[in-house]
């Protein structure tokens, strides 16, 4: 079988071959195209024709598609995929925002600050949906490895969008039913210190304790804040834990006023290009409006 000129396949080809691929039979295809059986032979037969090439091998089980049939099956459900999404998105009202928006910050900034307002966004905007990922590292927005970045810095990468937030404020914290009363009772009773290990070594309250209080060995060194946290409610030591934190934990009790030292800048980043996206859009406006540091 062999094509006379260059054979041009149509998106009605695909969508033939697919049905095909995927009904089995001539009847089973004809039916999900909404068409008769003679419509679909002759239209697999013109398009093996046009290629030069058997497309599906016949028996009296039905059609099975050769290894060509199905990678062209495979081109057709990402054309059907594609043509669903265009389908909803003209279907959208003005209103309307959908799709989903990736998200970095780190687990203490989720859980203390963002999680609430992406609660308010979901009601807000059904169609909306979030990939949340915590770590220490600043996503590479200019890859799209996030569409937005909520991160605790001090100089926020020159090329990308930012709205300023606020100042973290940190001070020293221990449970509640800690014996220690205040930061000298700390030092002079030995308590465990609980403090981020080398995954930040430039934290604030990293570089505040070596200053002041070189000799202090914490007892635990973790990669998580939100861990840090955990680990002083459950009374296994003291750390620093940002105020905005604690506030929502009153199992906490703060050992010093807020520590000017250890502050830094909450910021909300995008990329220039993500920022016109609606979806971007909505979620970087609506964080810029609701989370305000003092």
């Amino acid at each position: 079988m062999h094509a006379k000129t260059q054979y041009h396949l149509a998106s009605q080809d695909l969508e033939f071959l697919l049905a095909v691929t995927r009904g089995g039979t001539l009847a089973a295809a004809a039916e999900r195209l909404g068409v008769d059986a003679s419509t679909v032979f002759r239209s697999i037969q013109r398009i093996e024709k046009g290629l030069g090439q058997r497309l599906f091998e016949r028996s009296k089980a039905g059609y099975f598609p050769t290894e060509m049939a199905q990678i062209l099956a495979g081109h057709a459900e990402q054309m059907e995929i594609a043509l669903e999404s265009a389908r909803s998105a003209a279907q959208l009202q003005p209103e309307d925002v959908a799709g989903s928006v990736r998200i970095t910050t780190t687990d203490s900034i989720l859980h203390g600050l963002i999680a609430p307002e992406l609660d308010v966004l979901s009601t807000q905007h059904p169609q909306l949906s979030f990939d949340l990922h915590t770590g220490n590292e600043l996503a590479n927005l200019s890859r799209r490895d996030a569409d937005i970045a909520i991160r605790a810095t001090r100089k926020p990468p020159q090329h990308l969008v930012g709205k300023h937030l606020g100042s973290i404020k940190v001070a020293l914290f221990a449970a509640q039913n800690s014996p220690y009363a205040d930061l000298p009772a700390v030092i002079e009773q030995h308590a465990p210190w609980i403090a981020p290990d080398d995954a930040l070594p430039d934290h604030p309250t990293v570089i505040w304790r070596k200053k002041h209080y070189p000799k202090i060995m914490p007892r635990y060194r973790v990669n998580s804040i939100l861990t840090l946290v955990e680990l002083i409610e459950r009374g296994m030591g003291v750390g620093m834990v940002p105020t905005f934190l604690a506030a929502t934990r009153p199992n906490l009790r703060a050992l010093t006023p807020e520590l000017d030292e250890c502050a830094t800048d909450l910021w909300l980043l995008t990329h220039p290009e993500s920022r016109h996206l609606r979806r971007v859009a909505t979620v970087f406006s609506h964080l810029a409006q609701h989370i305000q540091l003092r």
